[in-house]
């Protein structure tokens, strides 16, 4: 038996002896910066706070409260994080995505996960929100990962295939449910989502070098969790809202330039401003609702 899999019995057997029956969860969802408010549209609800459950690391972001909610959502049990756990507080990467495996064990199948990221692509604009298709894994490439480590193997193979990480048939759901919320089709995208450690926003070389390689929106979260969830074989679904625009320009160089030098750095300047943390939340705050009614109707139509 594993020590992954001993932690995690552990977590769910405090759950389950706090729990009410009828509230065991078939859905899972996880909370980005900001969009917290999903866990307060849940009724009959069961609130345990991280710090009470065994093995839980806890969460130090504002805009993450740090609470796991159980209740009825879309006419759905379900279990809502109500604040993620992210690398760059410290954390390793299986602890990020330790309550995806405590999932699992409770029983979901299915889940839901928001994220508040920057836009790469320059034809998107903030307050856009993103049905990730594919991702970039930057740590993952140099062998940071959710399951580094000794397999699992009660959850799950020691090589997962990813390259169905985000199933279609939840997206179609999602957009078919993003026309009954009214979500207004200029605001929804189809994309590939890079995650990066954080917690320093990126220069403007590194978000070039990223857009270089296909991602079309970048964040500090969601991949470890869409990780750990294939490896689990719970089916996922992943949302970004983009916060703001990722800054690409050149910074301004004080040699002289040729013109052909000049000209090309021009093109590439569009004044965006450096982003910031208040930022974010405040467009999270301003879409909050809409991703919310919209997240109903996704729960209603599973």
């Amino acid at each position: 038996m594993s020590k992954s899999f001993v932690a995690v019995s552990g977590a769910v057997e405090y759950i389950r002896a706090n729990l009410p029956e009828h509230a065991v969860p078939t859905i899972g969802i996880v909370c980005g910066s900001g969009l917290g408010g999903l866990g307060a549209r849940l009724s009959d609800t069961t609130t345990f706070d991280y710090a009470s459950i065994p093995g839980f690391a806890t969460s130090s972001v504002v805009g993450h409260a740090g609470k796991l909610v159980f209740g009825e959502y879309g006419g759905k049990r379900v279990v809502c994080m109500v604040g993620r756990l992210h690398y760059y507080e410290g954390h390793d990467l299986p602890a990020t995505a330790f309550p995806i495996r405590v999932m699992h064990q409770l029983g979901v199948k299915t889940l839901l996960l928001t994220n508040a990221a920057g836009g790469l692509n320059p034809a998107w604009n903030a307050g856009d929100l993103v049905l990730i298709y594919d991702h970039l894994s930057l740590p993952s490439m140099v062998g940071q990962s959710a399951l580094r480590g000794p397999n699992a193997d009660e959850f799950g193979p020691r090589f997962p295939a990813l390259g169905e990480a985000y199933p279609v048939e939840l997206r179609r759901l999602a957009v078919e449910a993003a026309k009954e919320a009214e979500v207004p089709s200029e605001w929804l995208h189809e994309g590939i989502y890079a995650f990066v450690g954080g917690p320093s926003y990126e220069t403007p070389a590194e978000s070039r070098a990223i857009r270089m390689l296909g991602a079309d929106a970048i964040g500090m979260s969601t991949v470890p969790e869409v990780i750990t969830a294939v490896h689990c074989g719970i089916k996922v679904l992943a949302v970004s809202l983009l916060t703001n625009r990722v800054p690409t320009e050149r910074g301004q160089l004080v040699l002289p330039q040729d013109p052909a030098q000049k000209a090309a750095d021009a093109l590439e300047a569009t004044g965006i401003d450096m982003p910031t943390h208040e930022e974010v939340l405040a467009m999270s705050a301003e879409r909050s609702a809409l991703v919310e009614q919209w997240f109903e109707v996704i729960l209603q139509k599973l």
